[in-house]
Parts: structure tokens; C-alpha cells; sequence
């Protein structure tokens, strides 16, 4: 099975987990494995590599990747969020490194079959896990029109949210939208002819938005930070690729909350909330890619990358 992706800021996630040979390390997005093929090649015969994904396919070609590796490798399918329930299952209650590549892959995008493109005519589809029932389709043919109005305002930061959402529903009313390229032709219609040509296609921001609201991508990120920093050893590391400025600020929130999270009036002579630092970020600001990484893979301009250690002293 063919699973091309070239995976973005390669060697700063490497550099950012501090592999430890011995050590059990976990690859939440695993994708196509391009990540987890250099952290695999970074362990030694008693270190151990955990993928998790959920798309199927993905974890399909990943396991066929690793299987030469000398470390030892388990390619699981699963969502992120069940990252703790997954490593029970396997006997496994903490990890020295965690990696999220977040966002969509190529592979995904260039599968017309699957429905993330606004560029091929497909099934509005858009799970990244084909076994969830809810898929682009629904939404767009079932939530009202305030809720798309948010939803195409919010995640895909779309200045023309409100026209697009008004378009949508009077389409809709006439016959369903089940097609991404009628979806596509709706919303380019919907956003004045001057404006069309402003930052790539016109159905970009909008099919983002449809895609982060059907897989509940910033929902589950919010939700399971601070469980991953449960999950790290003394020293561990949480390294997350973001491609979305909202993706980002959470994990910016998050980080800091878990850096300093007294909540302590600033002129308290002494806490008394009791909260206690569990580690440090790494990355006072974000890195992102080389000028040559963001000209060779045009996927990897919107990257940013961010570290979190877990205290020594827990």
C-alpha cells in the first residue's frame, strides 16, 4: 500500500524528544511513519516504539515500515486520547517521550477517494478514522446555519463565514451536498469575485474548518495534554507539531498552565492553592521550519513545533 508523507520539522522533533536508547517512546500520529522510522533508528534492541493512529490504512503501512527496525515496535489503532487505555492494554504505564504530528497528511489529501480535498471531485467524506460514524457530509448537510457559521469563523478563519454558511444551507435546500466538488463551487461562489484569488484557493480555510469539526481534532487535543504529561517519566518529553493557530495556542496555554500553575493572587506572600509545577517548557517560542524545509515541502509552512520536559523530581 502506497502512504507517501514527508513529515514535517524531522530532525527538531528528534532533537526534542532526547531519545534515551533504552527508552519506550510514543508516536500518537504515526501516519505513514516517517517520524517514528528515525525515533526506531534512535532506540536501542531493549527500547521500545509505540504508534498510534486512527486511520487504518496509516497503521497498516506503519507496521510494515517498522518491522526491520532492531527496537522493539507495536503500531496500534487507535485515537491519541486513548493513548493511557492503550498502554494498559499493553502493560506499559509511562513512556520517556511523547510525539503529535497534528493535522491532516499528504496521503490523506491526495486519496480523492477519502474526501479532505477541495482540489478532486470525491464523496464528502473527510474521517480520519473510517470506522467513526459522523463524517463532512453530515455536518454540512444537517447543522444549522449559525453552527456552520461558527464552525467556518472559528477553525478555518474565514472572513466571508457568514456568506459561505448562508450558501450552504440555500444550496442544501435545493438537493444535498454529498460532493466535495459541489461543496467547493458553492463556497468559491460565496466569496466576492475580488477576494477569490487572496490566499489559495477559495474553499481552502472552509473545507479546513469542515475537516477540524469532523474528526474533533482541537476538542481532543485540549482534553488529553495534560494526561500525556501524566503519562511521562521524570525527564520525559511531549513534543507536538502544530498547523493551526488555534492547535497552537492550546498547546501554548498548556504548557505554560503546567509550568506555573498556581493560581494564587500575584500578591499572595505565599501560595496556598497547593499547585506545583510538573516541568518545563523547552521552546519559549515555537520553533519552525528552514526557509529549505518550507521550499521543498510547501505542507510544512504553517509548523510549529513545541517542547514540554516533565520535572526529575516527581
Amino acid at each position: 500500500m502506497s502512504f507517501v508523507h514527508m513529515p514535517v520539522m524531522l530532525n527538531e522533533a528528534i532533537v526534542g524528544l532526547s531519545i534515551k536508547p533504552q527508552g519506550i517512546y510514543i508516536d500518537g500520529t504515526v501516519g505513514g511513519g516517517g517520524h517514528a522510522l528515525l525515533i526506531a533508528e534512535k532506540l536501542g534492541e531493549k527500547g521500545l516504539l509505540i504508534g498510534i493512529d486512527r486511520d487504518q490504512e496509516a497503521v497498516a503501512v506503519a507496521k510494515e515500515r517498522l518491522m526491520p527496525s532492531e527496537a522493539q515496535t507495536h503500531v496500534l489503532h487507535g485515537n491519541y486520547r486513548e493513548m493511557k487505555l492503550l498502554l494498559a492494554e499493553n502493560s506499559i504505564k509511562s513512556c520517556d517521550g511523547i510525539l503529535l504530528d497534528l493535522g491532516v497528511s499528504s496521503h490523506q489529501l491526495d486519496q480523492a477517494n477519502r474526501g479532505f480535498s477541495y482540489i478532486s471531485d470525491a464523496s464528502l467524506d473527510m474521517r480520519m478514522d473510517q470506522q467513526q460514524k459522523k463524517n463532512a457530509c453530515d455536518i454540512v448537510n444537517n447543522y444549522g446555519e449559525a453552527d456552520l457559521h461558527r464552525i467556518i469563523r472559528e477553525y478555518g478563519e474565514e472572513r466571508f463565514a457568514k456568506r459561505i454558511a448562508r450558501f450552504i444551507v440555500s444550496e442544501r435546500s435545493a438537493a444535498a451536498i454529498t460532493t466535495t466538488g459541489r461543496l467547493s463551487d458553492i463556497v468559491a461562489s460565496a466569496i466576492p469575485a475580488k477576494f477569490r484569488a487572496d490566499g489559495g484557493h477559495p474553499a481552502k480555510r472552509t473545507f479546513q474548518a469542515l475537516r477540524i469539526e469532523c474528526n474533533d481534532e482541537l476538542r481532543i487535543l485540549e482534553e488529553t495534554l495534560d494526561e500525556m504529561i501524566d503519562i511521562l517519566n521524570p525527564g520525559g518529553r511531549l513534543v507536538i507539531i502544530t498547523f493551526h493557530s488555534l492547535e497552537d495556542r492550546i498547546v501554548k496555554v498548556a504548557f505554560r498552565r503546567n509550568e506555573y500553575p498556581c493560581i494564587c493572587p500575584a500578591d499572595f506572600p505565599v501560595c496556598g492553592c497547593g499547585k506545583t509545577s510538573r516541568g518545563k517548557v523547552i521552546t519559549r517560542k515555537p520553533l519552525t521550519p528552514s526557509q529549505a524545509e518550507m521550499e521543498s515541502n510547501k505542507r510544512a509552512k504553517s509548523a510549529k513545533l513545541r517542547v514540554f520536559e516533565r520535572h526529575n523530581n516527581i
